[in-house]
C-alpha cells in the first residue's frame, strides 16, 4: 500500500470543505516534527500544489501530501469522525507506536 486511504466520511467532508473555501479546494495533509509524541499531523485547505506533492483523489475530493509526509503515512487511513469530543479528521496510522490523547501527534519506533 503506497498511499493514504480516504474513507467515505473523509471524502464527503473534503468535498464539503472545498466547496466552502473559494479557491482552496484541496486538503493538504502533512507531518512535521513536534507535538507531545514527536511528530504532528497538520491538515489545512490549500489551492496550490508544490513540486514535491503527491495528489490523492477520490471522486472530487483532492488531498495533497508532500513525499516526506507520505513516507510516514503510507498505509494510513484518513477518516472524518463526529463523536462526543467533536467533529474532526482522524488519521489511523499503522506505523504509529503511540499517539497523544487528542490524536494530533504520534511517535514511531
Amino acid at each position: 500500500m503506497n498511499q493514504l486511504i480516504l474513507t467515505k466520511n473523509a471524502i464527503k467532508k473534503i468535498i464539503e470543505l472545498a466547496s466552502d473555501k473559494n479557491n482552496n479546494n484541496m486538503l493538504r495533509v502533512s507531518v512535521t516534527g513536534g507535538g507531545c509524541q514527536g511528530f504532528q499531523y497538520n491538515l489545512d485547505m490549500d489551492s496550490k500544489k508544490k513540486d514535491n506533492d503527491i495528489i490523492i483523489q477520490e471522486k472530487s475530493a483532492i488531498v495533497i501530501i508532500d513525499k516526506n509526509s507520505l513516507n510516514l503515512l503510507k498505509g494510513s487511513e484518513l477518516d472524518f469522525v463526529d463523536d462526543l469530543t467533536g467533529s474532526r479528521f482522524k488519521i489511523n496510522n499503522p506505523k504509529a507506536t503511540s499517539s497523544c490523547g487528542c490524536g494530533t501527534s504520534f511517535s514511531l519506533k
